[in-house]
């Protein structure tokens, strides 16, 4: 293909905005990592974490389902509206495809979560939400599988530079926690021994 016309716009449309969405996605679950137990980045206060990740959650929301449509309406391949919510249910590509269907069902529950968050109890919202995580490595595999762009070039450099940027940070993240055990059984030690001090004093 030469250049964008009308009949090639919304193929690119589709990749295009899957290739962000997955750059935002990518961002978000690195927000998730590195965020710590009281909700801070280093620098930024913990309301200001908040928004970012509200904010580019739905931007990310708000790309995902321009691809979705894009791809719907795509007159290139046939992908129907079930197949974009039901796994496997597309004759086109149906693994790939299957796949992306469950990443989206995962952003959907998240969504549908966090606006009944109100009505549910903090443990099953916070399943819910640990089970989004999947949506990125299979939102990874269906990029790799359903475009043959996504396996050279610069959307393969893009692919590459969010599993490392995701995996790095993941790295670092179980570092810090391996350095927080010990320092909490320091700290449950030394409760012990001022537990038992005073129970000497008695």
């Amino acid at each position: 293909m030469t250049g964008i016309t009308s009949s090639t716009a919304l193929w690119y449309a589709s990749r295009a905005t899957g290739v962000v969405t997955l750059l935002l996605l990518t961002a978000v679950v690195l927000l998730g990592i590195l965020v710590n137990r009281q909700g801070r980045l280093p620098g930024l206060p913990g309301f200001a974490v908040t928004g970012l990740h509200r904010n580019v959650s739905l931007l990310a929301v708000a790309f995902l389902a321009i691809h979705v449509v894009t791809a719907i309406a795509d007159p290139y391949v046939t992908i129907g509206l079930a197949a974009a919510v039901l796994p496997f249910a597309s004759a086109y590509k149906p693994i790939w495809l299957g796949l992306g269907a469950i990443s989206l069902d995962l952003v959907a529950a998240l969504i549908l979560t966090s606006l009944a968050r109100a009505r549910m109890s903090r443990r099953a919202w916070r399943a819910i939400h640990w089970l989004g995580y999947a949506a990125w490595p299979l939102a990874v595999v269906h990029s790799i599988g359903s475009s043959a762009d996504a396996r050279s070039g610069l959307v393969l450099g893009v692919l590459v530079a969010c599993v490392l940027a995701t995996v790095a940070a993941l790295a670092w993240r179980l570092s810090q926690a391996a350095r927080e055990i010990p320092r909490a059984g320091r700290a449950a030690a030394a409760l012990n021994r001022m537990s038992a001090r005073k129970a000497g004093l008695r």
